[in-house]
């Protein structure tokens, strides 16, 4: 996969070369292409923003400066252009998990309070939140939004069966989990987990992931078909 970045602060994205990301961009599963906004500014001073139109707080982006960093993309290589807006719909696992099919990804991580709706207009394939509170930019969200899609690309993580059972992937929560020692601070690990009854230990985990869901995210289980046995659970 091929994730193009368009931002003001490249620096940020030196997060990418850590763990697991990292990895997979050294095996070229993925390839990140750091595009700098200020390259394409509109004079010698680095302009890309200016005051909104109207008046009103903050600057907005300009719309030469990004069409021209879109523009510096090759058409083969742009894929959906995503802008990561508090506006945008809100990110999830599936949404990651379609992203993840794509072999070209462009985002912009925009800044201040916006950039032009032109571009959005006549660039920008979808909008994507990811969730309802504003950050200082776009980058955060970007490298949130690049983390959560790249479990899903192939090689990335070591077991794909992790992928499968984390939380949200099926629609619910992920249970408790437990490592060694035993016991500590008078807490000991459940016995059946020690029991070596992988079946009762499977039952276990989906009973507990069930009633976590319902314990701190009960709106979930409004998404998702219920088995009779789990229906049966939540009624006792």
């Amino acid at each position: 996969m091929n994730i193009n970045i368009i931002t003001l602060f490249p620096e940020i994205f030196s997060a990418l070369n850590s763990g697991l990301l990292g990895q997979a961009i050294e095996r070229k599963d993925i390839a990140i292409n750091i595009v700098n906004l200020r390259d394409y500014s509109m004079n010698e001073y680095g302009q890309v923003d200016d005051k909104p139109y109207g008046g009103g707080e903050g600057m907005v982006l300009m719309a030469e400066p990004l069409e021209r960093s879109i523009q510096s993309i090759s058409r083969d290589k742009r894929g959906n252009i995503v802008n990561l807006s508090p506006q945008g719909e809100r990110f999830s696992q599936s949404k990651a998990q379609k992203l993840s099919k794509l072999d070209n990804l462009t985002i912009i991580a925009g800044r201040y309070e916006g950039i032009d709706e032109r571009i959005i207009n006549q660039y920008v394939d979808e909008e994507i939140s990811i969730g309802d509170f504003v950050l200082s930019g776009g980058e955060f969200a970007a490298l949130t939004l690049i983390d959560v899609c790249a479990r899903f690309i192939p090689g990335v993580i070591g077991n794909n069966k992790s992928v499968e059972l984390d939380s949200f992937s099926a629609g619910l929560l992920k249970g408790p989990v437990f490592t060694r020692p035993e016991k500590y601070n008078n807490e000991s690990v459940p016995e059946i987990l020690l029991s070596g009854n992988h079946a009762l230990i499977q039952e276990w985990k989906d009973e507990q992931s069930l009633l976590r869901t319902l314990e701190r995210r009960p709106e979930l289980l409004n998404n998702i078909k219920l088995t009779k046995k789990q229906k049966k659970l939540l009624e006792d």
